[in-house]
């Protein structure tokens, strides 16, 4: 399935989408896809063709959300723990990235016209060179690509981004481009993977499952939580739907963020770091 797909939905569906969309829509939506090795199981089909469906029920949300007026969703694709799983399951799941990233760069022309920005965070230095460079031409290509936002965090935790970010300030005050008085909360955040991106509004994980497993652990303190019980590839709109006005329900109690503010000499810092991840993604490809 294309990565781009035309909507699905029913006369009843739509009506009930438009009537969700007369209260506040978050901004930005993040999704733990989990549950396509239990679907696998469930529906006795190999592993792989759980994934192949996990892919395609996240070309099938990401429609929902464009249509819904969701600007920004982040999805959890791979962490960087999956690498613990056997080297058969790893293995199939690193020539599904492969072929989903080189599918996207055939699709240019489609994904230039939607006008989506797409952002890989994660540690791309574990990633085999061949999938690298794919997945640094797409970033490379959509990077100034403004009406909606898509960040896969692939060969990601919290704890490697964090750790890489504390690594790159702790540079910055060796090399005196900062200083101590510069570390702050709002420092942290603009240098992490994430860092031009708003916070989430609103996490939806499935499977059943009630923990975050290490995913954007930094930036969920004001975000929704919805937990689903239905695994990621039976996903459907309606689940979306619900998730969504249980979070307008909370929405007053959420509007608690705070813009960040640096000095001067930290947003030059934020800046020279943004540069260098360009030049590192270049030297990629």
């Amino acid at each position: 399935m294309s990565w781009i797909v035309s909507s699905s939905l029913t006369y009843f569906q739509r009506f009930c989408v438009n009537v969700i969309k007369c209260g506040p829509i978050p901004r930005h939506i993040a999704f733990i896809m989990d549950g396509n090795r239990r679907y696998a199981t469930k529906t006795k089909v190999e592993k792989a063709e759980g994934h192949i469906k996990g892919f395609d029920k996240l070309a099938e949300t990401l429609q929902w959300c464009l249509e819904l007026g969701v600007k920004e969703v982040t999805v959890y694709a791979f962490s960087i723990e999956n690498f613990k799983r056997s080297r058969e399951e790893v293995d199939t799941l690193m020539k599904l990235a492969t072929e989903k990233f080189r599918q996207l760069l055939d699709e240019k022309e489609k994904i230039m016209s939607e006008g989506v920005c797409i952002r890989i965070i994660g540690n791309l230095g574990l990633l085999s060179p061949e999938l690298r460079k794919l997945v640094a031409e797409a970033e490379l290509m959509t990077k100034d690509n403004n009406k909606a936002f898509l960040n896969v965090a692939f060969s990601y935790t919290s704890r490697d981004e964090i750790f890489n970010t504390v690594q790159s300030i702790v540079k910055g005050v060796q090399d005196e481009a900062l200083d101590v008085e510069d570390i702050d909360e709002d420092l942290i955040s603009g240098a992490l993977y994430t860092s031009c991106s708003p916070d989430p509004d609103l996490i939806v994980r499935t499977s059943g499952e009630v923990r975050f497993s290490d995913f954007l652990l930094w930036q969920i303190s004001n975000s929704f939580i919805s937990f689903t019980k239905v695994l990621w590839p039976e996903f459907c709109i309606w689940h979306l739907l619900a998730c969504i006005f249980y979070y307008q329900r909370s929405y007053n109690d959420l509007q608690q963020k705070k813009a960040r503010v640096t000095s001067e000499r930290a947003q030059k810092f934020l800046h020279q770091l943004q540069q260098q991840k360009i030049t590192q993604l270049k030297s990629y490809t």
